[in-house]
């Protein structure tokens, strides 16, 4: 980073600070960030910083949209780029929050080329390029259910973390160290396990969500990495280590820490 970029950094931290005060309030009820270090925390809270700063917020459909709910948001929009960079979330800068779950119409072509129109109730989405849409509503309720493996807001990053090399796969740019062969294995191992423990109606173990597709796969497993991570572990081993090396950081290794 060269001396202009770091003197601009700089800057806009101490120009756009966030209260200590609000920090307090709002990162003190998400139990996502307990098992962050003081030196991981203050990272986390220089990366919100920017992050706020960079990227527009608005409400739909009567939504009040406070400073405090902006920054619940922009944390955990954070979470997983504490060891990747902002720069990760560079080239979109808009957030749209709904009050609840959005409908959207979705066309799809049947096997005789017929197209159907159809609704569909969301709580998030992300656009190539364009904004995160988000329900508040989930996002409280995922505050409240940690344990279940459940973040609409680091699903939606997930998503543009793996739209960083074109439209969302699953197969996120790796760094220059990791194994294209291993992670390419380790997920689609265990998606199909999923998808036939699904078709077999066997119980899923995880989120049946993930089945949906390989893009899906790797955002709910990013929830559970950092959600609930001994879930991942305990059911998908190599997916989490891969996430280990890709995310670079160790979920479960900050939790034996706080112990």
């Amino acid at each position: 980073m060269n001396i202009f970029k770091r003197a601009r950094i700089r800057y806009l931290l101490h120009r756009h600070a966030i209260p200590h005060q609000l920090w307090l309030e709002v990162t003190e009820q998400l139990a996502l960030l307990d098992r962050l270090s003081s030196v991981e925390k203050a990272h986390l809270r220089e990366l919100t910083t920017l992050f706020l700063h960079e990227k527009a917020f608005s409400s739909v459909q009567g939504l009040e949209l406070s400073l405090a709910m902006c920054l619940n948001i922009a944390v955990q929009a954070c979470l997983p780029v504490l060891g990747l960079g902002l720069a990760c979330l560079s080239g979109w800068a808009e957030i749209m929050v709904y009050p609840s779950a959005f409908r959207v119409i979705r066309d799809s072509m049947d096997e005789a080329g017929v197209v159907h129109h159809e609704e569909q109730a969301l709580v998030g989405e992300s656009w190539l390029r364009g904004p995160i849409v988000l329900s508040w509503e989930d996002i409280e309720r995922d505050r409240a259910r940690l344990h279940e493996g459940h973040n609409v807001i680091i699903h939606e990053i997930a998503h543009k973390l793996d739209m960083l090399n074109g439209s969302a796969n699953g197969f996120p740019p790796l760094h220059n160290d990791m194994d294209i062969a291993q992670w390419t294995s380790s997920l689609e191992t265990a998606y199909q396990a999923l998808v036939k423990r699904i078709e077999h109606h066997h119980h899923a173990w995880l989120n049946e969500y993930a089945a949906t597709s390989p893009a899906e796969f790797f955002a709910v497993m990013s929830e559970y990495f950092f959600c609930a991570p001994e879930l991942l572990q305990a059911h998908f081993a190599e997916v989490y280590v891969q996430f280990t090396r890709y995310y670079r950081q160790n979920p479960l290794q900050r939790m034996s820490a706080k112990i």
